[in-house]
């Protein structure tokens, strides 16, 4: 290909990515109003220039002061979510032995996966951006720079077995090929388009570029207040930044004309990357966008999801008005609305000084005596509006005096009644909760499909089990035989910590955990104690426990060889642990030779339980 192919290229691409910011600049409009608006900064609109511009005031008298009610329902929701925090289990491909045990496998990657990238924390962060303006994006790659070194190459550059990376994607970086998608896939191509420094630029593509001014959103400050006082508050603004340059990432999914799709990455008036999509990260070894997609209410027919700011910007608006023309009237009867004579006293004077105690009025003989008109008191009208406001506030979010307040409404008094409220503000966010679990699941399967692409040596990793003790691992890609991620069904928004400690003591209250001589059993017991919250008693381990144990791992040595008791067993529990070992699935596919050693082995337990029974 020349020159004159390549510096095409790079024109098409700047000018495709100029018509998607146009095309997309009403959506962008939407979201830095509601980021405005949660900040504090509610005296703001789309103006007819397209930009984002502050309401002034019509009186210097004027209260302008903003009522937060966005705020506190926005950090409702957000820590609902944030329980969501699904578990991820990889389905075998097969009920063959083999299969299951490389889906075990995958579970495991998946798990130490999860903590290297720092998984909830990227879930918090686009969960914060999904809440704010309705969409948010992961992008999941591979980078070469990452993971264990495994030596020097011959320009003398260090060598690296490359790792997963998971970033979190604001909406404003992301521009699709149209606006009425409904799913990623579904888009022809994709660009995500992000500032960085010229340095930036040099370190990661080795390319030199030239830098520039580009309009980045920054935080300045807006003035709002009322009558004698001014206060700051964030505002979410266009500003220009030095020396940066736009990478934009051209993603084109596989066509006739490009099977395996295409990538093309432009850094100014240079063509950085040109060629294949480089991910293997859809089914049948396809390959596809590395973006997942999460809404926090979806919109039928359109690519961007929308927020509940959205609904509740028209009420907040309203509330602040009532509130500050209910203070402006308070202001009049405080201080007061003088009636003077023209010409009677020195209007300047009264006007700087007022009437303040002791004041001697002095006025013109024969005229009348200035004097305070009558403003009458509040009009009922303005606490009635004020009080049906915070209902609709309640009601267009979802979220009950209950749940934003930690305040039982006056009218109910019933436990039934309280349930019923926390259920039904958990429903309202049952769909903004399923997509947080589906982009979640759809990860997991990126992050899989990529360890099968490029995972071609043996890795090594380690993950914490259950009873907290650490577990080494190698695996390569051959292990991942099966990427069908399928998520726990559990509900974690209705499951609480506190909910579920409730339920156990009502169960152990009622003779549930209990067994058939009335007593609790040492692994009950921990569990009781783990989730009362005393993990640290039910980390010493008792004896009991210890042989249980050690009867599981000899449940695996008898699966290749014999093994005889020891004198410190305790036979009684052995014998329980080797009998349920016969009596699970895994137990059941042992073949006879197995079978037999255990059986065997179980003999010699209950010999030894005899004979200290008769002596």
């Amino acid at each position: 290909m020349t020159d004159k192919f390549y510096e095409e290229l790079v024109r098409e691409v700047n000018e495709d990515f100029a018509a998607r910011r146009e095309m997309r600049r009403p959506y962008e409009l939407v979201w830095q109003l509601n980021m405005n608006f949660l900040m504090g900064n509610q005296f703001c609109n789309v103006s007819g220039k397209g930009e984002i511009e502050q309401d002034e005031k019509y009186f210097y008298w004027q209260e302008r002061e903003a009522y937060n009610h966005i705020a506190p329902i926005m950090e409702t929701r957000i820590a609902k979510l944030e329980r969501i925090r699904p578990k991820m289990t990889v389905m075998p491909s097969s009920s063959n032995e083999d299969d299951i045990k490389a889906a075990q496998v995958s579970d495991k990657i998946l798990t130490a996966t999860e903590e290297s990238v720092n998984l909830p924390q990227k879930i918090s962060q686009a969960t914060a951006w999904s809440e704010t303006c309705g969409t948010a994006f992961y992008k999941i790659t591979w980078d070469g720079a990452k993971g264990k070194k495994l030596g020097v190459s011959a320009d003398g550059k260090s060598v690296f077995e490359g790792d997963i990376d998971v970033s979190v994607c604001p909406p404003f970086e992301i521009y699709p090929d149209s606006n009425v998608t409904s799913t990623v896939d579904e888009c022809e191509s994709i660009i995500h388009a992000k500032a960085y420094s010229v340095q930036e630029v040099k370190d990661v593509w080795g390319a030199e570029v030239k830098g520039k001014d580009l309009r980045i959103f920054a935080l300045d400050g807006a003035n709002i207040g009322g009558y004698g006082y001014n206060t700051t508050v964030p505002n979410v603004v266009s500003q220009c930044k030095h020396g940066q340059v736009m990478v934009i990432e051209k993603y084109e999914r596989p066509s006739v004309k490009y099977p395996n799709g295409r990538l093309v990455i432009v850094a100014g008036d240079k063509l950085l990357y040109c060629g294949d999509l480089p991910y293997i990260n859809r089914e049948n070894g396809e390959r596809g966008f590395p973006f997942v997609r999460q809404q926090s209410q979806t919109a039928a027919g359109c690519f961007w999801g929308t927020s509940i700011i959205e609904r509740l910007i028209p009420i907040q608006r309203s509330y602040n008005a009532v509130k500050n023309r209910k203070h402006e009237f308070l202001n009049r009867i405080a201080t007061g609305v003088l009636t003077v004579e023209d010409g009677s006293v020195d209007v300047d004077n009264l006007s700087e000084e007022g009437l303040s105690p002791g004041k001697v009025l002095i006025y013109r003989q024969g005229s009348e005596a200035p004097k305070i008109m009558d403003c009458g008191s509040i009009p009922s009208d303005f606490l009635a509006e004020e009080e049906r406001l915070i209902n609709e506030f309640m009601v267009i979010s979802g979220t009950s005096e209950l749940s934003r307040n930690s305040a039982t409404p006056t009218n109910v008094t019933s436990g039934v009644a309280l349930n019923l409220l926390i259920n039904q503000d958990d429903a309202r966010l049952a769909a903004t909760s399923g997509e947080i679990r589906n982009a979640v699941k759809e990860t997991a399967q990126m992050i899989l499909r990529l360890f099968r692409q490029f995972a071609l040596t043996p890795r090594f990793a380690k993950i914490v089990d259950d009873d907290k003790s650490v577990k080494s691992f190698y695996f390569t890609a051959d292990d991942v035989v099966s990427d069908k991620v399928i998520l726990d069904t559990q509900n974690e928004v209705n499951d609480t910590v506190s909910e579920k400690r409730s339920m156990m003591f009502d169960l152990l209250s009622r003779g549930v955990f209990y067994d058939k001589d009335g007593k609790l059993s040492e692994s009950i017991k921990l569990q009781i104690l783990k989730l009362a919250g005393f993990s640290n008693w039910a980390d010493a381990q008792p004896l009991s426990t210890l042989h249980r144990n050690r009867a599981e791992e000899e449940n695996l040595i008898l699966l290749d060889r014999a093994s005889e008791p020891i004198e410190i067993d305790d036979d009684e529990l052995h014998l329980d642990e080797h009998i349920r070992f016969l009596l699970t699935d895994e137990g059941k596919k042992l073949n006879k030779e197995q079978t037999d050693r255990v059986l065997a082995h179980i003999a010699k337990h209950k010999s030894k339980l005899k004979e200290k029974a008769s002596e």
